[in-house]
């Protein structure tokens, strides 16, 4: 079976074991779908509450200012 990130539910339900094996050889998620749409989310496990942090480490590109609220211009009580 070839690595996917995107599988309808009937396509996994036909094929879980296939699919959890795949998910735990690739470290990759798999995402299943319900008429196109995301549903659930299969992960691998990993004891090591790290792996995340790690992964998200030098993601974000440019922050200015991270003290000022987010959305600020969004709410139209603040206008």
């Amino acid at each position: 079976m070839k690595p996917t990130t995107h599988v309808s539910k009937s396509q996994f339900k036909a094929q879980a074991l296939e699919y959890f094996r795949a998910v735990e050889k690739s470290r990759k998620p798999l995402v299943i779908t319900d008429r196109g749409k995301p549903v659930l989310k299969v992960v691998p496990y990993s004891e090591d509450p790290e792996e995340v942090m790690r992964e998200l480490r030098n993601s974000v590109i440019k922050y200015k200012d991270p003290t000022k609220p987010v959305g600020e211009t969004d709410w139209e009580i603040l206008r």
